[in-house]
């Protein structure tokens, strides 16, 4: 499916709000003008490729701890929405769990959260926490891609 002129339109102007690694939008814009969704995507996965570790921790910086969507952004509260209603036990575990992956590698957990609930994600936390950060690295960018790819979609299907 060809994109149309106000998709494209629409993507140019939110590559900024997908991802906030300015090194990832501009390889992305670099990639330009995409023929369909496939190749946004195939750009969004050559630009993770090629982000650096300041990259990523460009990118992880527009992202809300696990358990703790941003009040009033609405993209946040949607890909966080499994958290909802969670008992405050399990968002206390989360939040402590949070706590410790950050203490040990300097960066929030990053998980693509869409349709995950509180407590999948505190499983995924605690099996990710015994990584060693080539590895977390690595798990983070494959994460941070596919969240990309879900808000390119978001942003291609908008009416």
């Amino acid at each position: 499916m060809a994109l149309s002129t106000s998709a494209l339109s629409r993507l140019e102007a939110g590559l900024d709000e997908i991802c906030t690694s300015p090194t990832w939008a501009k390889l992305v814009r670099a990639a330009g003008p995409w023929a369909d969704p496939e190749a946004v995507h195939a750009a969004n996965a050559a630009a993770m490729a090629g982000l650096s570790a300041a990259d990523l921790s460009d990118a992880m910086a527009g992202h809300a701890r696990i358990g703790q969507p941003k009040a009033g952004d609405a993209t946040s509260e949607r890909e966080q929405s499994g958290v909802q209603g969670a008992e405050r036990a399990l968002l206390d575990e989360l939040a402590q769990a949070n706590a410790d992956y950050e203490a040990k590698f300097g960066h929030v957990f990053l998980i693509c959260a869409t349709g995950r609930t509180a407590g999948t994600m505190l499983g995924a936390l605690r099996e990710r926490y015994g990584n060693d950060a080539a590895t977390e690295r690595e798990t983070v960018r494959g994460e941070l891609r596919k969240i990309n790819d879900i808000r390119i979609d978001r942003l291609l299907t908008e009416d």
